[in-house]
């Protein structure tokens, strides 16, 4: 009886699409698709029992918008927001979070008094803020000239062009996001000068935008004392909190591994797996595969539950093209050192000279994973655009090669299809990269 109440329940969550639409979505606000809004709001009862249960997310529901907060088991590079590209747009976006908390719901305010704002409220982090773009880690992207030093609280210095660009793109990001209405004028006046106004429109869902935290996080100094706090800390290796884990790194990340996880969440998988893959795979349009130390949610074509790799454009394209390459690297790496093939299912044949060097890698490891040093990785990336570069786009044909190389690897990594190992200088390749691949037909030429 409590496998058919089960199934009568995981039925009614997939049957409208309605957890698709929440999952696909930042939130969905009521005055801007009205349809989904309700629709959303119709399923609410079995829409939270399953989120709760299964991830242990909560719902927000109100007269302005519907939102799952979808909190992470781990954060990953790919979770920040793409629009951003510097650490302090990220502080100027906050500090916009704090100006409209001050402010009702339509109300309305000019440019300036924002700007007023932000040079009162921006913290002095010269030393701290200006080292590097928060979505690589590695690119120096941050302006020294954000602060403006004879301000004493920190400041702004308006009259750089660098700071009106970062503000101008995260006020276009929050009007993207429903957070602001333009009510008048536009913000290229300000970004040509710092005269320029423009009239915006608070529609009160900035409120909801942040996570509610449970404990005051004014005393954290560091990323990972997010990771420590009470919404992580229900039973770190037993019951729900083991649950939550698990189903959220499957839906919420391309692939769940054994190294990057408690081994609690693999000992779920062993006896929970295949109860756990019949339950998504009725609910979505999907599959579930489930591996010795690695497990994979593979959206069907039917599939919206957020944005999914590979895409309809031409670095999805380049990108399954490496892969192939990879598993032919480490099928023939296989027939020398006898290892499985990535996949499993690799189909390749080679001659003695496309043998990969051993000493180079190519082969797995006993998790799974490839660790290759990183000049050979980019050696192999600079030989498929040499070998397939006519099949690209116009764009990806005329890129220099060193400019092509970091585009892919940095693409592969955002995805977690690789990570790099900075001391000794060896890509990772992740299993997710067996998963997938992509080639031009025979006669290509």
């Amino acid at each position: 009886m409590r496998d058919e109440k089960e199934g009568l329940h995981r039925q009614s969550v997939a049957s409208d699409g309605a957890l698709e639409l929440l999952l696909n979505r930042r939130w969905i606000l009521k005055s801007e698709n009205k349809e989904a809004y309700y629709q959303v709001r119709d399923s609410i009862g079995e829409l939270r029992s399953f989120v709760s249960e299964k991830l242990g997310c909560q719902i927000i529901e109100n007269s302005l918008l519907v939102k799952m907060e979808k909190i992470p088991a781990a954060p990953e590079s790919f979770m920040g927001i793409e629009e951003f590209t510097s650490k302090e747009e990220y502080a100027f976006f906050c500090i916009l979070l704090m100006f409209l908390e001050d402010r009702d719901a339509e109300e309305q305010f000019i440019l300036s008094q924002l700007t007023d704002y932000l040079s009162a409220n921006m913290p002095d982090i010269r030393h701290g803020l200006n080292n590097s773009d928060p979505m690589s880690g590695d690119v120096s992207r941050g302006s020294p000239d954000v602060i403006n030093a004879s301000h004493s609280g920190g400041g702004i210095d308006w009259t750089v062009y660098t700071n009106r660009r970062h503000l101008i793109r995260v006020l276009r990001y929050a009007v993207s996001q429903g957070l602001l209405r333009v009510t008048d004028g536009s913000d290229d006046l300000f970004m040509d000068g710092q005269t320029g106004e423009v009239l915006y429109e608070n529609t009160g869902t900035s409120r909801y935008f942040m996570r509610n935290f449970s404990r005051d996080i004014a005393d954290y100094g560091h990323p990972e004392d997010f990771e420590k706090s009470e919404w992580f800390e229900m039973d770190e290796d037993r019951g729900l909190a083991r649950r939550h884990r698990v189903y959220k790194r499957l839906i919420f990340t391309p692939g769940m591994y054994r190294e990057k996880c408690p081994e609690e969440d693999f000992e779920y998988l062993k006896y929970y797996g295949r109860r756990l893959a019949d339950e998504l795979e009725q609910i979505f349009d999907c599959r579930v595969h489930i591996h010795r130390s690695s497990a994979f949610l593979l959206m069907g074509e039917e599939c919206r539950m957020g944005k999914a790799f590979p895409g309809n454009n031409a670095l999805s394209d380049i990108l399954l093209l490496c892969f192939h390459e990879i598993q032919k690297r480490v099928e023939m790496g296989r027939a020398v050192l006898g290892n499985d093939t990535l996949s499993g299912k690799a189909d390749v044949a080679g001659t003695a000279d496309e043998m990969p060097d051993r000493s180079l890698g190519w082969g797995l490891s006993g998790n799974e994973t490839i660790r290759v040093d990183q000049t050979e990785f980019e050696r192999m990336l600079k030989s498929l655009k040499a070998e397939y570069g006519a099949g690209f786009p116009k764009n990806y044909r005329e890129i220099p090669e060193g400019e092509f190389v970091r585009e892919v690897m940095d693409a592969m990594e955002k995805w977690t299809f690789i990570s790099r190992e900075e001391e000794t200088h060896r890509i990772v390749i992740w299993p997710a990269a067996g998963k997938l691949k992509g080639s031009y037909p025979e006669d290509f030429e």
